[in-house]
């Protein structure tokens, strides 16, 4: 499998699903997303597939960035998903909106790096009966993909023989919101698996706006380097994401935004 070193000592497991932390990394013990939870979400609530679908690691870093990451607001997380599908669709999170935030009063953006697997981040500019533009982001390990403030995103594995896991810069004040994709039985796409390949179904609670399918882009305009570990990148110049906890900062590039 390929992989990318996300300059961290961290590694992911698979039985169970997990990860080990280095002498030199702190972390939680993981949160399980079982099926059952996840299910309001799905294109077939009965679908049948791994019982324990994804595990979270919500708040990871090196030991000597704890302060200066609570002080800038910013909380790096992991997640590794099973391999397998549910159903017919691939291994996935529910779709979701960030909660606005109190301490910024924005729905914060998400920067995603994948570490190994195939990923399809999936997004759309809202979770009302006109979505918007909606986009499926194709991406290998060391590809950086960011999720704009308020739009309703789901993160999905492109390949069901391998497990897919990521790092991810959030808010450290993050929240969900699922209302109104689960009102809406789900979002705009559902990603479907014909011979291990994704194939795309309209939800019909939905206006009908195509999708854009789309690899990962290029975001050197803001300042993030294309093959270099965004936990190092963070390393470096702890201000380069500033503007996850602090979304104002970029308010001019989240205006017709293209991920």
């Amino acid at each position: 499998m390929n992989q990318f070193n996300p300059g961290l000592d961290i590694q992911f497991t698979s039985n169970p699903l997990g990860f080990l932390y280095g002498n030199q990394v702190f972390g939680p013990v993981v949160e399980e997303r079982s099926l059952d939870a996840i299910r309001k979400s799905l294109r077939d609530p009965s679908a049948v597939g791994p019982e324990i679908v994804y595990t979270i690691a919500m708040d990871v870093g090196k030991v000597e960035h704890q302060k200066i990451l609570e002080e800038k607001m910013l909380l790096f997380g992991v997640v590794t998903y099973a391999s397998g599908q549910l159903g017919q669709e691939p291994i996935r999170s529910q779709g979701h909106i960030h909660r606005i935030s109190s301490h910024s009063g924005w729905s914060p953006p998400e920067i995603y790096e994948i570490w190994s697997g195939e990923a399809i981040i999936y997004m759309q500019e809202t979770a009302k009966d006109d979505p918007g533009k909606c986009y499926a982001i194709y991406a290998k390990p060391g590809d950086v993909v960011i999720v704009p403030p308020n739009w309703a995103h789901a993160t999905i594995s492109a390949n069901p023989n391998e497990s897919l896991t990521f790092g991810a810069w959030c808010d450290r004040e993050y929240g969900f919101d699922y209302e109104d994709v689960r009102a809406r039985k789900g979002l705009a796409w559902y990603p479907l698996l014909k011979n291990s390949e994704i194939d795309w179904e309209h939800n019909p609670y939905y206006h009908d706006n195509g999708l854009i399918r789309k690899k990962a882009n290029d975001y050197n305009y803001l300042g993030i380097r294309k093959g270099v570990p965004i936990y190092q990148q963070f390393e470096e110049n702890p201000d380069l994401f500033q503007f996850v906890s602090k979304p104002a900062l970029k308010a001019a590039e989240w205006e017709n935004f293209i991920p």
